[in-house]
């Protein structure tokens, strides 16, 4: 059996960081890794999903760009091209990570699937490894539902959607969460009936209930947008499907002939292919990996971070998760992950971003004001015809700390981050709205919003 003083099980974005910390600080480094190295982030995730989104931001402004004096049109949609583009920038990513692995020393990769047998022990192939640490970043896969039929019609996920040639003429997506609403967007800006179906009563549900229902409304311009809705049957019908779904208010049945089916309902952990169990490592309901604060598993020197956990499941949580776990994994005195600083953006059109607590969440433990402003109440936001797009804001009554903040339109995942860094810091609205904005600019909404409390 062979030692190493560090095992990372897992080569995406998060166990690469922990990776390159245990290779720099000169100790002997076991990577095990089935799939291909960049994980979810390089490979299926948010390298090829935004390079397609820039594609369908640039129809959207071309389209809207009406409401400003400007008339354009698309002439030409090459989807070949855009396809061609965004595997070019996965295979960089991919490339660069490979070199990085290859030339570090003191790290063995192991390039194909690895499981516990006990702990600490792990098997690849006919070879035991053992660890004094292990970090377990083995990510998550895409939840495949129930429906009756759907494993005879080779359903798209946000993994085999990238392997597309030809843009369908229809597609209808299952699921309405934050990769639903981003392909949605895309498809739809590239020409395709998309047909978005939701269990629940509002697509992104996370979100405050005014982003989803201005979200909703915005996408059912462009697209069809059931919520309350389910698919419960997908059979072929000549080269296309049908998929039959089920309204939840009514009980009634709709077939719906569609060129494709995406599945857009979640993911799953991968702990069970990393056979967890055999080394006495706990899971959740859920089947995603157990950890305490300091992103421990409750075996000793084992720690779990990134997707496997099921927490906030972005590629920066995960990059702040690897640099807690290691700094645990190697000082005395720990730290805590703060998830309630972790922000998000879901980059559809119109753009979402959110960090915090909502306001209902706030409610439970917190005397709250609540502040809020439109994009056209600021002069940048005017200049742009934005008319519909806000801003929310969630703060502490007393302290005015800010709790959470919330915005949809243009530009969102830039507006939010000032806001993140005063989460991050604790600091109340004073450290927004005490600093100077540029006049006119899109980021005077974050101080109206603050200036607007009651």
């Amino acid at each position: 059996m062979k030692d190493y003083d560090v095992i990372v099980v897992g080569a995406g974005d998060v166990g690469l960081g922990i990776v390159f910390k245990a290779v720099s600080d000169g100790l002997r480094v076991a990577l095990i890794e089935k799939g291909k190295v960049g994980g979810t982030c390089v490979n299926v995730g948010c390298v090829p999903s935004k390079t397609l989104i820039c594609s369908a931001d640039r129809i959207r402004d071309i389209e809207t760009s009406g409401r400003l004096g400007v008339t354009a049109e698309v002439r030409k949609i090459d989807f070949r091209a855009i396809m061609g583009r965004m595997k070019k920038a996965v295979r960089t990513g991919r490339t660069g990570i490979e070199g990085a692995i290859k030339d570090s020393r003191n790290l063995d990769f192991y390039h194909e699937e690895g499981y516990f047998t006990g702990d600490s022990v792990l098997k690849i192939g006919g070879k035991k490894i053992r660890g004094k640490k292990i970090f377990i970043a083995s990510g998550a896969r895409p939840f495949i539902p129930p429906i009756r039929g759907l494993d005879k019609i080779a359903p798209l996920t946000n993994e085999s959607v990238l392997e597309l040639r030809k843009l369908p003429k229809s597609l209808l997506i299952a699921g309405g969460g934050y990769v639903a609403v981003e392909y949605g967007h895309f498809f739809a800006a590239l020409g395709t009936k998309v047909t978005l179906v939701e269990k629940g009563e509002r697509i992104v549900s996370r979100e405050e209930p005014e982003i989803s229902d201005l979200l909703k409304k915005e996408m059912g311009r462009r697209m069809e947008v059931r919520t309350g809705s389910e698919v419960t049957e997908v059979f072929r019908s000549g080269r296309s499907c049908v998929a039959v779904v089920k309204d939840g208010r009514t009980g009634g049945e709709a077939e719906l002939p569609v060129e494709r089916v995406m599945v857009a309902a979640g993911r799953t952990s991968n702990a069970d292919l990393v056979r967890v169990e055999e080394a006495g490592i706990e899971t959740d309901e859920r089947n995603f990996i157990r950890v305490d604060e300091y992103l421990e598993t409750n075996r000793r020197n084992i720690w779990a971070l990134g997707d496997a956990i099921g927490k906030q499941m972005f590629t920066h949580a995960g990059d702040r998760e690897a640099e807690i776990a290691w700094y645990n994994a190697t000082h005395r005195k720990k730290i805590r992950m703060d998830f309630a600083a972790v922000p998000h953006a879901v980059f559809t059109s119109p753009q979402v971003a959110s960090v915090g607590l909502t306001e209902a969440q706030a409610r439970r433990d917190y005397r709250v004001l609540v502040g809020r402003a439109k994009y056209s109440d600021t002069v940048k936001g005017t200049a742009m015809g934005e008319e519909e797009g806000f801003a929310k804001a969630v703060v502490e009554k007393g302290t005015k700390k800010i709790l959470g903040f919330h915005i949809i339109g243009p530009e969102a995942a830039v507006l939010i981050q000032e806001v993140v860094n005063a989460v991050a810091q604790r600091s109340g609205v004073a450290a927004i709205t005490g600093a100077m904005h540029i006049f006119p600019s899109l980021s005077e909404v974050i101080t109206e919003t603050l200036n607007n409390l009651e």
